[in-house]
């Protein structure tokens, strides 16, 4: 979620701070980009995933270049192919000891460049970011490798939208209280109500149509993805702050970089592999 697209509070002239048709239409194109590639192959949506974490690798490391740290991108990338793809082929074990590679991976590629104090803060910063964004997609892998995996996608997909969705309309119309001031002032506990509102009410129709699993199920689903969705946005938010950004690239207009779009998706992603993982094992898709 962007700052300016979650649970912000009602502003006064522009309502958002941004173009809001273009938004609206950047958004719905990449929702239309999601839909056809599960629908497509499994595969595809793989490609679109190592494509998003590639790209909000290559806006986070030119965003700390600004603190003076270099990310050592072709390791990075080249190991993000590799943590999405051992997930989608060999599970969970997989994807712990491609994240382990990768890390040490990047450590070494670093050191070799050269030692010092630099190079030990490159090498955090490079683990930091392996773990933030490819490892944590990894887990959207995970999902989509089960039998019935395109409609567990989907849901997570579906409940990140409707987190987003309702929380904008909250917050737009009756956002009075910050949420977080110092971290991201826009966001207030109207917007977050709203998008415990709607994310309870798409995950329990989602939860019991695709799976007809108990509806209660598809609730405590969406309060927890609401609940990591909004820590997601504010740890962004709280790095960009230290930065000094607004957002972390101009790569979608209407939402700033990719990094600012998926950054809620990535710390739900785990929860609700979990979630679901034991509320539906095996269902047969």
């Amino acid at each position: 979620m962007t700052e300016s697209a979650g649970t912000e509070l009602a502003p006064t002239s522009t309502r958002a701070g941004r173009d809001l048709p273009i938004a609206i239409g950047v958004g719905l194109g990449l929702l239309a980009v999601v839909g056809a590639s599960l629908a497509f192959r499994k595969e595809a949506f793989i490609a679109v995933v190592a494509l998003a974490c590639g790209a909000a690798l290559w806006e986070l490391a030119h965003a700390v270049r600004r603190r003076g740290i270099s990310l050592p991108l072709v390791p990075l990338l080249v190991g993000t192919v590799g943590i999405l793809v051992s997930a989608y082929t060999s599970g969970p074990e997989a994807l712990l000891v491609a994240f382990l590679l990768t890390a040490g991976g990047v450590v070494v590629w670093r050191a070799l460049d050269g030692s010092g104090p630099e190079a030990l803060r490159d090498a955090a910063a490079a683990t930091f970011a392996t773990a933030y964004i490819p490892f944590m997609g990894g887990f959207v892998v995970l999902m989509l490798a089960q039998p019935d995996g395109v409609a567990r996608v989907a849901l997570f997909v579906l409940l990140s939208v409707a987190s987003d969705t309702g929380g904008y309309i909250a917050g737009v119309l009756l956002g009075r209280h910050p949420l977080a001031p110092t971290v991201s002032p826009k966001k207030s506990w109207e917007g977050l109500a709203g998008s415990l509102v709607l994310a309870c009410a798409v995950g329990a129709v989602g939860i019991w149509l695709a799976f007809d699993a108990p509806w209660l199920v598809g609730i405590g689903l969406g309060v927890a993805a609401v609940l990591t969705s909004t820590l997601g946005d504010l740890s962004e938010s709280l790095l960009k702050r230290d930065l000094e950004m607004k957002d972390m690239g101009s790569l979608l207009p209407g939402h700033g970089g990719v990094l600012d779009r998926i950054d809620s998706l990535l710390l739900t992603a785990p929860l609700a592999y979990i979630v679901l993982l034991l509320a539906v094992p095996g269902t047969a898709g």
